[in-house]
């Protein structure tokens, strides 16, 4: 009778131990499946065309943001090299396409006049984008070119109108995050290892571009799964510009999750383009807006929304994981 009783007790001991191990298995692969490697996006457009956005996950880690002195081709603002931590989180694998960046301009697009900037539209939820396009958008360019032109701005409300548009919150890396992706976990001068003879096989750059644009994901991609982080077009991040960024919180090392200055008045973009030498494609360039960049522009005053003529300027769009 005591072997009964106790032989009982010993099941129900052990069905309690695996019903335990089976709940936290499942509260583990709920968390493993929030952190996927990898995963689409369905984009649906308003005239039913659905566009796939690939995101990559970046796994969190420190690395050395900036260059060290002596590297070719270093510049000034590249330095003092700071120690940052940078969270997991996810990357589009390509720039913006156009094909996806115009179904935003077909949904967003606001009024002809620049200075009207509230929606007059009956829906709430409505993201009141960019003013018409000055020219040809697409500048001649296919559906899977990278989206071209657009000012830091017109990037982050292409943002906000696709996290409206999927649910989840979609918006610029930091200047951090785009540079850790960039090396791939490594200090190499370019990620994909200090030789500038390997850029050919995964970037369209000065010596291969034919100067032109080209579309995305046709070079190899690097060791996170991102295509055409270098050279193609240059990228804007979230981030201010200054020249001595590094300088100023160099005394605050090691950073953890840095969004550049509090204020300023250009933004940061990154990773050269299609006319870039090799020193200029470079994981630690940086690079900013320029007023010419809208000489271009005939209108008065000039839009708040397009660089009129310049097909080097793109971006790609992160997402942060919840915790």
């Amino acid at each position: 009778m005591m072997n009964s009783q106790r032989s009982t007790e010993l099941r129900t001991v052990f069905s309690i131990a695996v019903l335990s191990f089976l709940i936290l298995l499942a509260a583990g692969t709920s968390v493993a499946s929030a952190q996927e490697k990898e995963y689409i996006e369905t984009v649906v457009a308003d005239n039913g065309e659905k566009i796939p956005l690939k995101m990559v996950l970046i796994p969190g880690g420190t690395f050395k943001m900036g260059s060290p002195e002596g590297e070719t081709g270093r510049r000034e603002n590249e330095g003092p090299q700071i120690e940052v931590k940078v969270d997991s989180f996810y990357l589009a694998a390509t720039e913006t396409t156009l094909q996806l960046f115009l179904a935003y301009y077909r949904e967003a697009k606001g009024p002809k006049e620049d200075f009207v900037i509230a929606s007059r539209r009956d829906d709430v939820d409505s993201v009141t984008g960019p003013t018409p396009v000055y020219g040809d958008m697409t500048m001649g360019r296919g559906n899977q070119n990278p989206a071209m032109g657009m000012t830091w701005l017109n990037a982050m409300t292409f943002c906000k109108w696709l996290s409206k548009k999927t649910g989840k919150q979609y918006r610029l890396p930091t200047e951090a995050e785009w540079e850790y992706a960039a090396r791939e976990g490594t200090s190499t001068i370019y990620g994909i290892g200090d030789d500038p003879a390997l850029l050919s096989e995964f970037a369209w750059f000065k010596e291969n571009s034919y100067y032109e644009t080209h579309d995305v994901a046709q070079k190899k991609p690097n060791a996170y799964g991102l295509y055409d982080i270098l050279g193609n077009v240059r990228e804007w991040v979230f981030d201010y510009y200054a020249k001595d960024a590094y300088a100023q919180v160099a005394d605050s090392n090691p950073l953890d999750n840095p969004t550049g200055p509090g204020a300023g008045k250009v933004h940061v973009v990154r990773g050269g383009d299609y006319r870039s030498t090799p020193a200029t494609l470079r994981c630690a360039y940086r690079s900013f807006e320029q007023r010419s960049w809208k000489a271009g522009d005939p209108q008065i005053p000039k839009s708040r929304w397009w660089y009129p003529n310049i097909d080097y300027i793109g971006f790609r769009v992160a997402r942060s994981i919840a915790p």
